[in-house]
């Protein structure tokens, strides 16, 4: 079997850093089109700018707020007007807020929800019509080993990583007969800004020292006390995303240098 993603019109939101910047890279590296859509529309027509200079593939930047159905619609059309079709969704925008649950305010409870949950329903919701019209697509959403475990301190992420493999299982009982296909991807610890910055949150919480965060509660329960990297986290979205069958979908694929373990 040979995979690719050869002219593959990929969405890609969150895209303009971390790991959706390092997944639109692996996709253009292969020669998709992907469309880096971000909050800050600057950031993704500079990294859009940046990744057309790598090839072989192209890049586009689109202004998405991903908890805004008119603006989550308006983005995926423009992909359409753009490039004809929709094959891939990888929808990665999320942020991590962290606090105790007496302590959590409701506002971040739901600001956090809503970027994870409604921000994978939404642009689901807008690409799915695209992908059943031409009998084909992939969708895989950014869980997390929370997807599979809990920690103290994120009961709204922990929350929104469950639902996500939810939503992604009645989405691959929908989208099957369809030819669309529904993956998870749940990473471990990836050093990223938005982890760097849970460490002396995490610490202030737990009362523990910003060493004891780092070795003690992300890397502890790993087989070789490293960290994911964002590489390891594209390369899987690839695989994923270039599988040509719905032999893969409904899964959750978990990449945690065994943090957890299925």
């Amino acid at each position: 079997m040979t995979i690719s993603m050869k002219d593959k019109v990929c969405i890609v939101t969150g895209g303009a850093s971390g790991i959706g910047y390092g997944i639109a890279t692996r996709y253009v590296q292969d020669g998709a089109k992907v469309a880096i859509a971000d909050l800050d529309l600057e950031a993704a027509k500079q990294t859009a700018e940046t990744l057309n200079k790598m090839g072989p593939g192209a890049a586009l930047g689109v202004a998405m707020d991903v908890t805004s159905e008119e603006q989550v619609n308006e983005g995926v059309q423009q992909v359409v007007d753009e490039w004809g079709r929709v094959d891939v969704l990888v929808a990665n925008a999320g942020v991590q807020i962290v606090h105790k649950i007496e302590n959590y305010p409701f506002d971040d409870w739901k600001k956090l929800l809503s970027i994870h949950l409604d921000g994978a329903f939404l642009t689901s919701k807008a690409v799915i019509p695209h992908m059943y019209k031409q009998e084909s697509g992939a969708i895989l959403f950014m869980g997390s080993v929370h997807s599979k475990e809990a920690s103290p301190l994120k009961s709204a992420y922990v929350t929104a990583k469950h639902g996500i493999q939810g939503l992604a299982r009645a989405l691959a009982k929908e989208g099957g007969p369809h030819g669309v296909r529904t993956n998870v991807i749940c990473p471990g610890f990836v050093k990223t800004p938005l982890v760097e910055k849970q460490i002396p949150e995490q610490a202030r919480d737990l009362g523990i020292s910003e060493e004891e965060v780092v070795e003690k509660v992300m890397l502890g329960n790993t087989v070789d006390t490293e960290f994911t990297t964002i590489e390891d986290v594209a390369e899987l979205a690839w695989f994923l995303a270039a599988f040509p069958t719905n032999a893969m979908t409904g899964q959750s694929m978990v990449i945690s240098h065994g943090w957890y373990m299925n």
